[in-house]
């Protein structure tokens, strides 16, 4: 698991009120990577299962032989003594068996970019936003998901003081479900997954200006599923966006937190 965070400073609001400070930033990714395996077994065939506190495997026989060889003029991976190695296919089905197949998986990687995001100088009534790009790379069959949730709302530590979550327009948005947010006397943050033709973000952003507020780790609230991929994908980005609002009573500082996104197989 990699964990990256970054902090920001800096911003003051316009002469007509107190200066003010506020800021947006500090993300942590974590990628978690599995090995997927694919069994096969035709319905005339027996398989025995071996296992003990430390291993367990699924197969009709153990290889005589199999590894990567290489040298300066060639690459070859084999299969020996396998029941049946090699690449079988038709119209609707590819089957690759035999160990030297396991090369050909997709890696399970999962990227975000940038890292960190800063809002700059705000002001009171004016939405500022910033994007960000979440890619992952997926070899499982069943696809993959991405959950959201914050350390705690944006805060300065040192006084406490806070920017809440949004709400949206109508005071109906929650962690799970987006709704409009477009009214500028809605005040606080939240992050949207840009939804298009094809895309992994879930059913609730398909509407333009659909947002949600950040599940708040601190006030135990549980991270939420905002990607939902379904297949296999060698790569696919989806764009965050970030939005944040102030009230002209809101109090000035160096607000921050930490955003946590995980991206995990499913089997």
């Amino acid at each position: 698991m990699d964990n990256t965070s970054a902090n920001t400073h800096g911003i003051t609001q316009p002469t007509s009120i107190p200066i003010q400070q506020f800021v947006i930033l500090a993300f942590v990714y974590s990628v978690i990577g599995l090995f997927i395996y694919l069994s096969i077994f035709s319905p005339g065939a027996s398989a025995l299962t071996m296992k003990n506190g430390s291993y367990i495997i699924e197969m009709g026989n153990l290889n005589t032989g199999a590894g990567k060889g290489s040298n300066g003029q060639y690459g070859l991976t084999v299969t020996i003594g396998q029941t049946a190695p090699g690449l079988f296919s038709g119209t609707n089905y590819k089957v690759r068996s035999g160990f030297q197949y396991i090369y050909s998986i997709i890696p399970f990687a999962f990227r975000i970019s940038p890292l960190e995001i800063n809002f700059g100088t705000l002001t009171p009534t004016n939405f500022v936003t910033r994007t960000q790009n979440v890619t992952v790379e997926n070899g499982s069959g069943y696809g993959y998901t991405v959950t959201i949730a914050e350390n705690h709302q944006l805060l300065v530590p040192a006084t406490g003081a806070m920017i809440p979550n949004t709400s949206c327009d109508g005071g109906t948005c929650n962690t799970t479900t987006a709704q409009l947010w477009t009214n500028t006397f809605a005040f606080g943050f939240g992050v949207r997954c840009e939804y298009s033709i094809g895309s992994t973000c879930t059913s609730d952003f398909t509407t333009a200006n659909f947002f949600r507020p950040l599940a708040d780790k601190s006030a135990s609230q549980t991270p939420q599923a905002f990607i939902m991929g379904t297949n296999v994908t060698r790569s696919k980005t989806e764009t965050l966006t970030y939005k944040v609002n102030v009230s002209a009573t809101q109090e000035g500082g160096d607000y921050s937190s930490v955003v946590e996104l995980i991206a995990t197989p499913t089997f």
